[in-house]
């Protein structure tokens, strides 16, 4: 059962004992991404989460470490554009050492100057290690550019010119006015002694700040942009993408459902129909991004520069049947079936259990039960499947990302193949 409660200092509980475990996963999440940074520190929230690992009052980095693997847990962190999860996963009887940890990590950080500058050299190579993946890129710069000039369209890396400018004071300033017991949410799953689990963690975060939380501006603005970006590959990577809808919105069931449909599994549209019949792309498929305002509906190839156009066109055809045809109940049920076993085989994973109740009770304040979502999900209909498939697929800021070889693609045929979709 998932209960919820609120520790000494405000920061929100949420847990769910399970029996039949005997590993526990816990999630420290906080409402802080690079959503809430400017130009001038973007990157800042990333850079203090790696810092997170360097060092506290009673840990170096070796020793966090170190701990950890003494007692066989894993322990980590990522940021992502609207929140930060730092996270563990051992043994039951481990629990509380992993708590000690992440909460000392946390409460206690040290910021150490020789520290910060050696992580300066870490991040920028991870930059670098982005700016030769065209996965990342064709992707990165999509939404840089379609939520231009919003906070959405900053990289979570930040930019060289920031990183260089980090200061532990910097560091410290913006620290203390995001990591504040309002703005967090732990969450743990797996099998664990509740009330002992309460009181350890009162006490384990009890110097968490409780100072009020910064309001966050959801203001964005979207326009159809198409971006062309030369790099010496072998492939064209291109993103085509639709605007969509926000997690909060009640329809966020039937875009799953929908996404599945199109390009989820290797009997989607996509997948059917430019792979596995023309053999145009080995890779091809759809995903959503779904932001507390709004979302992006985004279909990825990989392929071959000469079949740029006949990729783009049969993609857009298959999407212009679909609309024209729709689906049938048993091909939706088929569907439905496959959504619900990955979202129960799912569930059986400690560490995803936690996350999809740490990231659900932070960005939602509600968290639904596996049952609840699987009744969503049988409660989809083709009617309105279709209803939002038009309301994307037919809205006119359409943009694309490429990357790869140009000097064979005509711009503007592309640009123009992508707006016909309105009127096919």
């Amino acid at each position: 059962m998932i209960k919820t409660t609120t520790l000494d200092n405000g920061i929100t509980l949420v847990y769910e004992p399970l029996e039949f475990v005997k590993s526990v996963s816990i999630g420290i999440w906080i409402r802080n991404g690079s959503i809430d940074e400017t130009p001038e520190n973007n990157g800042i929230s990333h850079f203090i989460e790696h810092m997170m690992f360097k060092g506290s009052a009673k840990r170096n980095a070796k020793e966090i470490a170190d701990e950890m693997a003494r007692i066989g847990g894993h322990i980590n962190a990522f940021t992502a554009k609207e929140y930060t999860c730092y996270y563990a996963h051992t043994l039951d009887e481990h629990l509380e050492t992993a708590i000690d940890v992440l909460s000392d990590m946390l409460t206690h950080p040290e910021f150490k100057e020789e520290e910060i500058n050696k992580e300066k050299g870490v991040i920028l190579e991870e930059i670098a290690m982005s700016e030769d993946a065209p996965e990342d890129i064709v992707h990165d710069q999509l939404e840089n550019e379609v939520f231009k000039p919003s906070r959405l369209s900053m990289d979570i890396l930040g930019t060289r010119e920031n990183i260089r400018g980090f200061t532990r004071e910097k560091l410290f300033e913006y620290l203390n006015c995001h990591y504040v017991a309002k703005n967090m949410v732990i969450a743990i799953a797996g099998a664990f002694n509740e009330k002992k689990v309460i009181k350890i963690l009162n006490e384990a975060f009890k110097d968490t700040s409780t100072q009020a939380t910064l309001t966050r501006n959801l203001d964005f603005s979207r326009e159809a942009t198409f971006i062309f970006k030369e790099k010496d590959i072998e492939q064209i990577h291109m993103v085509i993408n639709f605007p969509s809808i926000s997690y909060k919105d009640d329809a966020i069931f039937v875009l799953s459902v929908l996404n599945t449909i199109i390009g989820g599994g290797i009997n989607s549209k996509l997948f059917m129909g430019i792979r596995e019949d023309k053999g145009l792309t080995y890779s091809i498929y759809s995903y959503d991004e779904s932001y507390e305002a709004t979302g992006m509906f985004n279909i990825y190839a990989a392929f071959n520069p000469t079949q740029t156009d006949e990729v783009i066109v049969n993609t857009l055809k298959e999407i212009h049947t679909f609309l024209e045809e729709g689906i049938d109940e048993d091909d939706l049920d088929k569907i439905k079936e496959q959504i619900k076993c990955n979202l129960i085989i799912g569930y059986e994973n400690m560490n995803n259990r936690m996350s999809n109740y740490g990231k659900a009770m932070l960005m939602q304040q509600h968290i639904k039960t596996q049952e609840e979502i699987v009744e969503a999900i049988d409660a989809v209909t083709i009617g309105a499947i279709m209803t939002m498939a038009r309301d994307i697929f037919l809205d006119p800021s359409i943009s694309l990302s490429i990357v790869g070889h140009l000097k064979d693609i005509d711009q503007e045929r592309i640009k123009t193949l992508c707006k016909k979709l309105q009127y096919m």
